[in-house]
């Protein structure tokens, strides 16, 4: 990429960096959460846990992944820009398969049909709670069936992607893209596989976290040389 066309793209580097710090914020949030108050094995777990309160039963329930899912989608974008000219048949898939199983993700999602069954459930008489149990059975076999897969999946080969142009760019350090293959390697397995899913899904989450923040650094780095590309030329 020429520095020409690079300074058009300095403000998506910036919204990376602001993105990839927005979610490191976010992830202590999410792991405190659930260490707190894990969630309920139940459909009327959940239903008492929304009457409760309904913020910690959408917590419980990943409504920050509906957050984190964007703050992902602009961050591949700026490593999307930056990368192209160099890997453009590596990372031009990874940002396609990032996406679809980033719009995978949302229908599968179940916090906010869960709340609205919870109050449902607490408004109706005695013998027609069966029914909004069975509807909450319903809607969480969606949270970890097909959709929430093809997320996994997909957001998990988008990483590697993405990782392996990191580790062959010359732009980076191999390490940021070490750490990217190593949180890849841990998701291999979708956290909806049961007890093994969520420890190497948890095991994931250290190199992501390393990995996100050296990318908030180049990015930074980025923004200023393009801010200082755009000085020298006045």
């Amino acid at each position: 990429m020429n520095q020409e066309s690079e300074m058009n793209f300095q403000p998506l580097y910036r919204i990376g960096q602001l993105s990839a710090i927005v979610m490191l914020l976010l992830i202590p949030v999410q792991i405190l959460v659930y260490v707190i108050s894990p969630p309920p094995d139940t459909v009327k777990g959940f239903f008492e846990l929304y009457q409760q309160s309904p913020i910690l039963g959408l917590l419980s329930l990943d409504f920050l992944y509906l957050f984190n899912n964007l703050l992902i989608v602009l961050i591949y974008l700026a490593l999307f820009v930056r990368l192209f000219p160099e890997r453009a048949s590596v990372v031009l898939p990874a940002l396609v398969l990032g996406l679809i199983g980033v719009a995978c993700y949302y229908p599968s999602n179940p916090s906010f049909e869960m709340l609205t069954l919870s109050k449902q459930y607490f408004q109706a008489l005695p013998e027609q709670n069966m029914i909004y149990l069975a509807a909450g059975e319903a809607v969480m076999a969606g949270y970890t069936g097909t959709s929430f897969d093809a997320y996994y999946v997909l957001s998990t080969l988008c990483l590697l992607l993405f990782a392996y142009a990191i580790f062959k760019s010359p732009q980076f350090n191999k390490s940021i893209g070490m750490w990217g293959l190593a949180s890849g390697f841990f998701m291999i397995i979708p956290s909806s596989a049961g007890k093994l899913g969520m420890i190497f899904s948890f095991l994931s989450l250290i190199p992501w976290v390393v990995f996100v923040a050296l990318l908030v650094i180049k990015f930074k780095r980025f923004t200023e040389e393009t801010s200082n590309y755009r000085e020298r030329t006045k």
